[in-house]
């Protein structure tokens, strides 16, 4: 697909400098034309460079009165194309540091098939390439995704790219998606996966100017944001792994001289109890799954029967072999099987 008037490049800035004037007009001058810059809540001492951009190339600029984050930022220019511009087509969204060219966007664009909905991603290359990375750039790309690659079954080059491209009925859709800081563009991923949009990476330059310094991502705050699903599954699982554990210690040493199979009986008892309130947190908090059907507490019981039977034989026929303290055993082989669960949960039960 070519450049043309159908096109909005939303572009969520605070605190400018001269590079968003750069970034504006650079495509300006390559045709673009629907040019969307989103102020979010920027200090009065940088107002002048939104004046600029908007003298040099007549872009449109949305005004926040306080930070509220690019994920709000990003949703006021989606809500304000779907109401006010019906003509545009197509998003194209950008960082306002200079990091994207105007022939990615481009090349991004491009991409696009009409006969299907897309989330393009220009995905920058940081193993092989002669600009220096910042350390907490590669560090949090690395991280990201091998925690998306290990909890939810998604395989991303770069999944903190600000370069996406999208139609205007994934607009609509991503509007819809939780979030209000940097862990919105983590959610808008998820969102594409539960929803079976294909997702294509698009090779892009990787530019970092004065190493990033510019940057208005916090790796503490921030970090925590994108993970909070997974850091809420783990919380969660832990004080359902107290509740069983203790539970499991308590039955095994009351009835290990009373039954043969005491291992067994414990298991299943101890995490009967242990998965009841683990399903009411998982699915009102963590997932925050509305579904008033019983779909997930059916698939949950499957899950938690399959799981209470696995962990029971194989604490028990560990046991049989070593001879070690079984309660150690059980908290090792359901780790692991911890692991397996969350996706399977995330995938299946409460997707």
């Amino acid at each position: 697909m070519e450049v043309g008037e159908s096109i909005a490049i939303i572009i969520p800035c605070v605190d400018p400098d001269e590079k968003l004037l750069s970034t504006v007009f650079n495509l300006f001058s390559a045709r673009f034309k629907n040019i969307i810059i989103i102020d979010d809540g920027s200090d009065e001492s940088t107002v002048h460079y939104f004046e600029k951009a908007k003298e040099l190339t007549d872009c449109l600029i949305l005004s926040h009165a306080v930070n509220l984050g690019k994920g709000r930022a990003l949703k006021t220019a989606f809500n304000f194309i779907l109401t006010k511009c019906p003509d545009i087509t197509y998003a194209v969204t950008i960082d306002s540091d200079g990091q994207h060219s105007v022939e990615d966007v481009k090349n991004c664009f491009r991409a696009i098939s009409k006969n299907q909905e897309e989330l393009i991603l220009g995905v920058r290359n940081f193993t092989n390439t002669g600009n220096k990375v910042p350390f907490r750039s590669k560090f949090g790309n690395i991280i990201t995704k091998k925690v998306l690659q290990l909890f939810c079954s998604i395989n991303i080059t770069d999944t903190q790219t600000g370069l996406r491209v999208f139609s205007r009925n994934l607009m609509k859709e991503f509007l819809k998606v939780p979030g209000e800081r940097f862990e919105y563009e983590m959610n808008m991923l998820l969102r594409a996966k539960e929803k079976d949009i294909i997702i294509k990476e698009v090779p892009i330059k990787t530019i970092y100017i004065e190493n990033n310094k510019t940057s208005h991502f916090n790796p503490l705050t921030d970090s925590l944001r994108i993970y909070a699903t997974i850091s809420k599954f783990i919380i969660s699982s832990f004080a359902s792994f107290v509740i069983d554990i203790s539970v499991f210690y308590i039955l095994s040493e009351i009835l290990k001289n009373k039954i043969s199979s005491y291992l067994i009986l414990s298991a299943y008892l101890s995490r009967a109890m242990s998965s009841l309130f683990n399903y009411s947190i998982n699915k009102s908090t963590v997932f925050k799954n509305k579904s008033k059907n019983i779909n997930t507490l059916v698939k949950y019981a499957i899950l938690c029967v399959g799981q209470i039977t696995l962990s029971a034989f194989l604490t028990q026929s560990l046991f049989n072999l070593i001879h070690i303290n079984a309660t150690f055993i059980k908290i090792v082989i359901d780790f692991v099987l911890f692991l397996i669960n969350f996706k399977i949960q995330s995938g299946w039960v409460f997707k």
